[in-house]
């Protein structure tokens, strides 16, 4: 496994389409743990290829939702791994939340998404997987797939800023 260096804004690569993967050989399984280990260096909560310069549908995602009961343990983190990812399903209901992202260093976001969707995609075996998330899980769903329609959380965002330095939000 290798770090990949993750690429920001303004390159171009980051504004295009990805394209599908089609092809589930050790380099793909290979780019897949290269991203695992970059987005949890970085650290992150979510990467797509094309933040490291790779124009395909994939993207990681590692994540534990928060426990309301505050003397429970910690939940373990879920690794996803979703390869030509689309949104089938959509709750009218969108919630507001603020976004920072790893190819923007430096800006935060608040920027509306739909609390709960359902994703169909491909797990990193080529196997057709269906996830129903809701929300942070969500969120991070939503952020990683616009990055796969070269669409940034800035482009949706109703309001950017710079954080103040006690201010703290994961990154995709």
């Amino acid at each position: 496994m290798a770090l990949r260096e993750i690429i920001f804004l303004p390159e171009p690569i980051l504004r295009r389409k990805a394209k599908p993967v089609t092809k589930f050989d050790k380099d793909l399984q290979t780019l897949i743990d290269d991203m695992i280990e970059t987005m949890r260096e970085a650290p992150g909560v979510g990467l797509a290829a094309p933040q490291i310069n790779i124009p395909q549908q994939l993207a990681v995602i590692e994540y534990a939702e928060q426990d309301d009961d505050e003397g429970a343990p910690p939940k373990p983190k879920k690794l996803y791994v979703i390869i030509n990812p689309e949104i089938v399903k959509a709750s009218e209901e969108k919630v507001l939340g603020v976004e920072g992202c790893l190819s923007i260093p430096g800006l935060l976001g608040e920027v509306e998404r739909h609390a709960h969707i359902q994703v169909k995609a491909l797990n990193r075996h080529g196997q057709p997987v269906k996830l129903k998330v809701e929300g942070w899980m969500a969120r991070i769903f939503q952020h990683e797939i616009d990055h796969l329609n070269g669409v940034m959380f800035t482009d949706k965002a109703t309001r950017v800023w710079k954080p103040q330095e006690d201010e703290e939000v994961e990154l995709d």
